[in-house]
Formats: C-alpha cells, sequence, structure tokens
C-alpha cells in the first residue's frame, strides 16, 4: 500500500487548533494542488459532533470559495477533528488562516439557519444531520482557541 501523509503524521504532537500546508503537488502541465490540514480540535482528545461538522462543512465550501481563488474542496475528516482544504495554486498558511477565521467569523455572527446551502435531500445525502447551534458553538470554540500558522507550536494565534 501507498504511504499516506496523513498517517505518518505523530498526531501526538500537533497542538490544535493550526492549518499546515500538507504538501504542494506538481502536475505534468505545471499546474499545482496544494492541500492544507484545517486542523480545529486536537486529535485523540476531542471531536466536533457529526451534526455541527456537516453544517460548518456546507457553509466552508461556500465561505472558503468567495475568500480564496481556486478552492477545490474543503472535507470534514473522519476523525472529525478538522478538514482537508485542497486548492489551486500555492497560497501561504497565512492566506488560509486568515479565510478561515473570517469564514468562522461569518459562521457565528451573520448565519441563519436559511442561510446553509444544500439542506434539502435533493442536494445533501444525509439532509437531516445538521446543526447550525453547533456550527456556531464549534465555530467560536476554534476562534477562541486560535489558529495557528504552525502545527507544532503556537504561532500567530
Amino acid at each position: 500500500m501507498a504511504d499516506v501523509e496523513s498517517f505518518t503524521l505523530d498526531h501526538t504532537t500537533v497542538t490544535a487548533p493550526y492549518v499546515r500546508l500538507i504538501a504542494s503537488e506538481h502536475g505534468p502541465g505545471g499546474d499545482v494542488i496544494s492541500n492544507f490540514d484545517l486542523r480545529f480540535v486536537q486529535p485523540n482528545e476531542g471531536e466536533i459532533p457529526t451534526a455541527a461538522l456537516h453544517t460548518i462543512e456546507h457553509l466552508l465550501a461556500s465561505l472558503l470559495r468567495d475568500r480564496i481563488d481556486g478552492v477545490i474542496d474543503c472535507s470534514p475528516f473522519g476523525c472529525r477533528t478538522g478538514f482537508h482544504l485542497i486548492v489551486w495554486g500555492e497560497p501561504t498558511v497565512t492566506d488560509i488562516v486568515t479565510a478561515v477565521r473570517a469564514s468562522l467569523r461569518v459562521i457565528i455572527e451573520d448565519t441563519a439557519f436559511d442561510d446553509v446551502p444544500g439542506l434539502s435531500a435533493v442536494e445533501c445525502g444525509n439532509y437531516r444531520d445538521h446543526s447550525l447551534h453547533g456550527a456556531k458553538e464549534w465555530s467560536a470554540r476554534i476562534l477562541e482557541a486560535g489558529i495557528s500558522l504552525d502545527a507544532f507550536e503556537r504561532v500567530g494565534v
């Protein structure tokens, strides 16, 4: 089996919340795709409840695209401690942290349930499993803790 970077990361040495560049991959045509670890909860010490994570996912899918050019995907980790963010190009960790902070503030301060995209059975594969209340609570927790620019020490929080 191929090595997967996520499974080689020592999850006991990181300090969440943080944003970490996992890798930038260069394609044969010169295109670059960057993969970021948006770690919101300390691994093996907690997790975002599924309904809250699901709502954060739907909101970040739109809010991050409003703030970062070239977003390809923002998908939650199965462990529910954060997200992969995949983008065209090579934005800096600082660029991503700035966009994530602004997006979480919108979730907390400006989002009503009708603002959450993809809440019908037609648009979502598990449309009944959402919690805007939980999304707001977890977004506030993440911002209160401060999002570090480094996975291993608190930088720029």
